[in-house]
């Protein structure tokens, strides 16, 4: 076990690298052009951050000893993350901004509705109506950040647990399908084809997840450095963008 620690990464090293890839996308939302070289890299960079984070609400159900304890905490800190996000979002001093669109709530949200979902698809024997479960957690998720992607690279990462190749068949396929989705909104909308391309940053992930030894890592304490840092960098984000 410690020499395979010694060869792979821990989550907590995983979820480190999330974090970074996170704050180079949001400076680039905040500060770089979406159309320049350096805007559509930082943002390619930064779609490692959602689904490794989505794999984790599938290791994080398998390994917890609360589901409701998770829930709840996540639950707490979508509700913590709101105001920051929105501030980020819109640089409005609002807790919700409903003017927002398909981006009225944080991924935390979109995560949490993502934890009940693989909640709802492991513990509900009767799949019509686990089925209908699910789909009304991707009809809530339609103003979080990230939407029902987040649900989607979940159940994927849950349902294939333990076989990392089928998680990472199942999963290319479905950014494949986002990929298109942001590719015919994109042109519905005027903007370039090229502005969305990043999207496919998500599968950067893959490398990265293959390299998860099944260690959490970390102290006590470390699960806190994502919930802490998350509604902390928007704020900060949000409040430069703000008065500048």
């Amino acid at each position: 076990m410690e020499f395979a620690a010694r060869r792979g990464l821990t989550g907590n090293q995983i979820k480190w690298i999330a974090i970074a890839c996170m704050l180079i996308d949001h400076i680039a939302w905040a500060f770089v052009p979406l159309f320049s070289v350096a805007g559509q890299t930082m943002h390619l960079v930064g779609r490692v951050t959602a689904p490794t984070m989505c794999f984790f609400i599938a290791e994080g159900y398998a390994h917890t000893r609360s589901v409701k304890k998770y829930a709840f905490r996540l639950g707490v800190f979508a509700v913590i993350s709101q105001f920051p996000f929105t501030l980020f979002e819109s640089r409005k001093f609002l807790f919700i901004d409903w003017s927002a669109g398909s981006e009225t709530f944080s991924v935390i949200y979109t995560l949490f509705l993502s934890l009940l979902a693989v909640w709802a698809w492991d513990s509900v024997k009767s799949r019509p109506l686990r089925g209908l479960i699910v789909a009304g957690l991707c009809l809530l998720s339609l103003p979080g950040d990230w939407m029902f992607f987040d649900i989607l690279f979940s159940l994927i990462f849950w349902v294939y647990r333990g076989d990392f190749r089928k998680q990472a068949f199942w999963f290319s396929f479905a950014a494949v399908v986002e990929q298109l989705c942001f590719l015919f909104s994109s042109a519905a909308e005027g903007a370039p084809v090229f502005s969305q391309l990043f999207q496919l940053g998500v599968l950067l992930c893959l490398p990265v997840l293959a390299r998860y030894n099944g260690g959490r890592g970390g102290g006590r304490y470390s699960k806190w450095a994502f919930y802490l840092f998350y509604p902390a960098h928007l704020l900060a984000i949000g409040l430069i963008r703000a008065w500048i």
